[in-house]
Parts: C-alpha cells; sequence; structure tokens
C-alpha cells in the first residue's frame, strides 16, 4: 500500500506525531475507565465463556501460589495507605468520580481508594500470572467487567450525587428510578435505556435532507439528494451504510449531517438505504448485497450520464464494497472511479483484541442461533455493543435513570443507534467466516457472484480511515486490512471513536487527524511518524474527494430519469419500516 502525502499545507499548524501524550493511543475512553475491547458483535459472548475465564484465573491462584501472596501483600500495604492517608489521588479524569466529594470527603475518598487498589491488585495478579497472552487478555477483559461492575458510583450510597438527589427530592428520584426500572425490564430486556425515543421523528429530525428514492429492488432503496449549489462535480457519490444500522448515520441533524456536507461541496450524493430483512430472506448473504449495488450502480450511470461512481461506506458497508470492487477487478469492470472506506476491518488477525472470546465453539454456537431463527436481531448486536463499553453505555445510565431518576437524554447519535435492524442468516454466517478466516483479505479465499476476490487487484484510489479510540473496530486493524488493496490508498487517523470518526464536521476544536506517507506496514510506527492536523478530517477528505470527482456541470433539475422514475420522497420507505 503506497500513502500519498497530504495535498494540503500544514505550515503554522501541523506537528509531528512522535510520543508525546497528546498522540499516544488512550488505554481508556473519555470516561477514564478501562477501554473493554474483547467482543465481536456477531458472536456475542456466552456466559460459559466469562465462567471458564474465571475458573482459569482460580486455577492461577492455586498454581501460583506465591504470586497470590505478594499481591496480597502489595494490596494489603495499599490498602495501610489507604487508611493512614498517603495512598494516592483518585484519578481525575475518570468522569463517574468528578464529584468533588470523591476528592475531598475523606468518607468517599477513601473507600475509592480502595476500591482502586482492589482492581489494580486483581490486574496486576493477571498481568504477572503465567498464562498464555490471549488467555492474560480475556482475563483482563472479565476482572474489567466484574469491577465496572462494583463500582461505588453504581451504588446509591456510594454516589454522592445520588444521595444529594435523594434528599433533595425527598426520595422521589428513587421512585422514578423504580419506574424506570420496572419499564426497561418489561420493554428493553433489563438493560439501561439509552436514549429518549420519543424525542426523534425520522424524516422529521433526523434523515431530513431533501430528496428521492430513484430506483427500489427488494434489498435496497436507492436515494438522490437534491442538488444545493448551481453547479456539481460530474462524477456522483454513492453512501454505502453498513447493514447492520439504518443510514442515516450518515445524514443526522443539521451540522452533523456528511450527505449535507457533500451536497455544500458541490458533490451530486447519492445514497442506498437497505431493506430490514426477516426470517423470509434469511438466504441473503454477500452475493445478494453486491448484486444489488450492482443495479443501484447502474441506475446512477444512467440518471447522471457518468460511467462511474465514487463510494463511500463504513464498518460493514465499507466490506461490501470492498468485496464489490474485488468482484468489479476480477470481470475487469470500471463501474468505481475512487472509494473511502471509513472504521473497516476485513478480518480478525492475532494482534487484534476485537475476537477474544470468538473461538470455535462461540462461532458455531452463533452460526446455529441465527439460522434457527433465520435472523441476528439488531437488539442483540445492540446489547454486545454496549458490553464493549459498559462505563458509557450501561452503569452510566445505570445511574442516570435509576439513581438520579432522570429520563434518558434526548440524542440524535443514540437514537440512531438503538434503531436497529437484522441481518439475515445467511449473512451473518457469511461474516462469521469472512472476519474469522480473513477471506476478503486472502487473494482467492472468497467467491462473489461467482468471481474470485483479491484486493490487491483493486486499483482505484482509496480513502482508509480509522479512528484512535474505536473501541469496534480498533484502528491498528484497520490500517493492517487497507493494505490488503493495490494501488494508491491514503490512510488517515481521526482522534476520535467508532461512530465520533464518522461525524466529525469542521469547526470541532477538539478535532484533529494524522497522516503519514510512509509505507511502514507496523500502523504504531506509521503513528510515530505522523503529521497532526487540528481539524476534521472531512475538510481533507473533500480536497482528495474533488480531485477525483471529475469538472463541473450545471446541477440536474429534478431527480432520476425517464429510465427511473421518482417513486417517492427521501428517506424512503424502507428506513422507516420495523
Amino acid at each position: 500500500m503506497t500513502i500519498t502525502k497530504q495535498r494540503t499545507s500544514n505550515a503554522g499548524k501541523g506537528s509531528k506525531a512522535g510520543k508525546p501524550a497528546s498522540v499516544t493511543r488512550p488505554v481508556a475512553p473519555d470516561n477514564g475507565g478501562p477501554l473493554v475491547a474483547g467482543l465481536n458483535p456477531f458472536v456475542g459472548l456466552r456466559p460459559e465463556d466469562l465462567m471458564s475465564t474465571a475458573q482459569q484465573i482460580g486455577a492461577q491462584c492455586v498454581q501460583e501460589p506465591a504470586l497470590l501472596l505478594e499481591q496480597q501483600t502489595r494490596l494489603a500495604d495499599d490498602l495501610l495507605r489507604v487508611l493512614d492517608g498517603t495512598a494516592s489521588a483518585p484519578p481525575a479524569r475518570d468522569r463517574r468520580f468528578a464529584d468533588r466529594e470523591w476528592h475531598d470527603n475523606p468518607l468517599y475518598r477513601m473507600p475509592l481508594q480502595g476500591y482502586l487498589a482492589w482492581r489494580d491488585a486483581a490486574a496486576g495478579f493477571v498481568s504477572r500470572s503465567v498464562m498464555d497472552a490471549r488467555s492474560k487478555e480475556r482475563a483482563q477483559f472479565f476482572t474489567s467487567l466484574v469491577f465496572d461492575a462494583l463500582a461505588p458510583t453504581n451504588m446509591l450510597l456510594g454516589n454522592p450525587a445520588a444521595l444529594r438527589e435523594t434528599f433533595e427530592s425527598c426520595g422521589l428520584n428513587l421512585l422514578s428510578g423504580m419506574t424506570n426500572l420496572l419499564t426497561d425490564a418489561l420493554t428493553n430486556q433489563g438493560m439501561p435505556s439509552q436514549v429518549d425515543k420519543s424525542a426523534f421523528r425520522v424524516g422529521r429530525d433526523l434523515a431530513s435532507t431533501p430528496g428521492t428514492v430513484v430506483f427500489r429492488n427488494d434489498v435496497l432503496e436507492l436515494i438522490q439528494y437534491a442538488p444545493v449549489t448551481a453547479k456539481v462535480h460530474a462524477r456522483p457519490q454513492l453512501i454505502v451504510p453498513p447493514q447492520v444500522n439504518k443510514f442515516y448515520v450518515f445524514d443526522l441533524a443539521s451540522g452533523k449531517s456528511i450527505v449535507e456536507y457533500l451536497l455544500g461541496q458541490e458533490f451530486q450524493v447519492f445514497m442506498v438505504s437497505w431493506r430490514n430483512p426477516t426470517a423470509a430472506q434469511r438466504e441473503w448473504d454477500l452475493d445478494t448485497y453486491v448484486a444489488a449495488l450492482i443495479e443501484a450502480i447502474h441506475a446512477i450511470r444512467e440518471i447522471t450520464g457518468s460511467d462511474d461512481v465514487n463510494l463511500h461506506g463504513a464498518c460493514a458497508g465499507a466490506m461490501t464494497m470492498a468485496a464489490l470492487m474485488g468482484y468489479c477487478a476480477s470481470r475487469g469492470e470500471k463501474l468505481v472511479n475512487a472509494a473511502t472506506l471509513m472504521v473497516s476491518v476485513f478480518g480478525l488477525d492475532e494482534q487484534s483484541q476485537l475476537g477474544l472470546f470468538a473461538t470455535p465453539e462461540a462461532v458455531t454456537t452463533a452460526r446455529q442461533s441465527s439460522q434457527a431463527r433465520g435472523v441476528l436481531d439488531g437488539e442483540e448486536l445492540g446489547r454486545v455493543f454496549a458490553w464493549m463499553r459498559p462505563n458509557d453505555l450501561v452503569w452510566n445510565y445505570w445511574v442516570n435513570n435509576y439513581l438520579l431518576g432522570k429520563a434518558p437524554p434526548a440524542f440524535d447519535v443514540l437514537y440512531w443507534n438503538n434503531d436497529t435492524t437484522r441481518l439475515p442468516a445467511g449473512f451473518h454466517c457469511q461474516l462469521l467466516d469472512i472476519l474469522s478466516d480473513n477471506l476478503l483479505a486472502t487473494p482467492g479465499a472468497l467467491t462473489v457472484l461467482g468471481a474470485p476476490i483479491d484486493l490487491s487487484k483493486v486499483d482505484c484510489d482509496k480513502f482508509v480511515v480509522g479512528g484512535m479510540t474505536d473501541h469496534i473496530t480498533p484502528w491498528q486493524g484497520v490500517f493492517r486490512s487497507a493494505r490488503a488493496f493495490g494501488g494508491q490508498t491514503e490512510f488517515v487517523l481521526s482522534s476520535s471513536g467508532h461512530i465520533q470518526s464518522l461525524i466529525n464536521p469542521p469547526g470541532n476544536p477538539k478535532a484533529k487527524f494524522f497522516v503519514n506517507d510512509d509505507s511502514t506496514s507496523d500502523p504504531e510506527a506509521w503513528l510515530d511518524g505522523a503529521t497532526s492536523t487540528s481539524d476534521s478530517w472531512w475538510s481533507h477528505w473533500s480536497q482528495w474527494l474533488k480531485q477525483r470527482s471529475g469538472p463541473k456541470r450545471n446541477a440536474p433539475t429534478a431527480p432520476g430519469s425517464a429510465r427511473y422514475a421518482p417513486c417517492g420522497d427521501a428517506p424512503g420507505r424502507y428506513v422507516i419500516e420495523a
């Protein structure tokens, strides 16, 4: 893979990445808790896997009594320092303990320091044990789950903010919290609700950019967005969303919408809206989705008069794009001029933690489950995603909803995240094979529509984006996956997480991204030599895209064409269907 130089000047605003703290990959999300990067959402997590890991930890205690005694001695010393007031101060950046009582009041500070001492002792024992590296990572995952659950903030008496609310409201917060708890038990399968779903409506508050459905088949709808400029680039842009969520992550509220941004940059924008499959579509697989995409591209070509398109996709949508481009390369068809692939990995290599519990037994169980039901349910996926960041996506709402007695927030990203879709069993099983056996990145290992796939033959220009704090598709895996392509590939690293890397409009003072023209195969070496720019990567991407979108011409005055007549307004029918 060749990584091209950044084409815009960084004079006066860029800096070498080197090793400063601001550039080092964080070991924790913004709340300061441990980053739980061990679950594969397509596989899930079986209770027996957790029990097996707990038994391994117990076995180490028996097999290594000297290490256990040494760690207990250190723990006793840490607890004594808590009692005599010489223990370290609680972590200032952990959002769970931001209340000043945790630092100023010894009745809270000392229990917190004791909790941290126990947590560190467990982590220290695991890290110093003789377990193999993979078993250690599983054990670290398990202990992090346990200690996140046991955090004093999750209990009424251990949470100063909840106690204040109880006294100030005369206990009404606890009554509201019990109501919220019962509601979630009945309607949300016992998980704390993350968002006020009544605050949004698709087509009104979200996915509201004006557009028209110009093509529909059994698998997708194709939306053509209304231009907002007098001139547009001749080559159209097609956005391919992941099948595991609805498309409007690319068209959130005004100011956060990639669609809105691209339209303002004088691009012609089309969007795929996948149909939400049921058990009746259990046989749908990668062939189904690629064939539907090819139909959509031919419709775009006829509508715009362009010979090819630029593709944009994220996560599973980018994987589908890669399969499509591999098919075109195998068949000698040029349907794609350039492609943007965001936060997507093509397989689970030995350096990735995403598959810690993706054992052959777990994969087989996941496969059998979706085949029996015909689909992998979106709510099940959502629960796995939540437990990948439990402090942010579980315990944060446990405190808010049940201890403080507040309603969950009205937040557009969380509404989209909870507006789940299903995966057909055929595609789900194929994804398990692709990720477990690295089929997509292995030349000839995967066949799509009868054509063997070799991504090294995909020689169109690519723009690949990873997220520095991404807990779903770690950026190092995105970097390594991108190397499977031939041709010119530019890798850009956003300073944000999985979704925040996508929704990254210019103007955010905290945003920055990294680029490097070095062709090294080592992601850490790439980052060490990278240059940072304080801005959204969207601006850099727009310049890259304009160079690959052809000359400007008059914007179309009406959607569709004689052959592809409009068949409804955006956001279309499929995104609304349950």
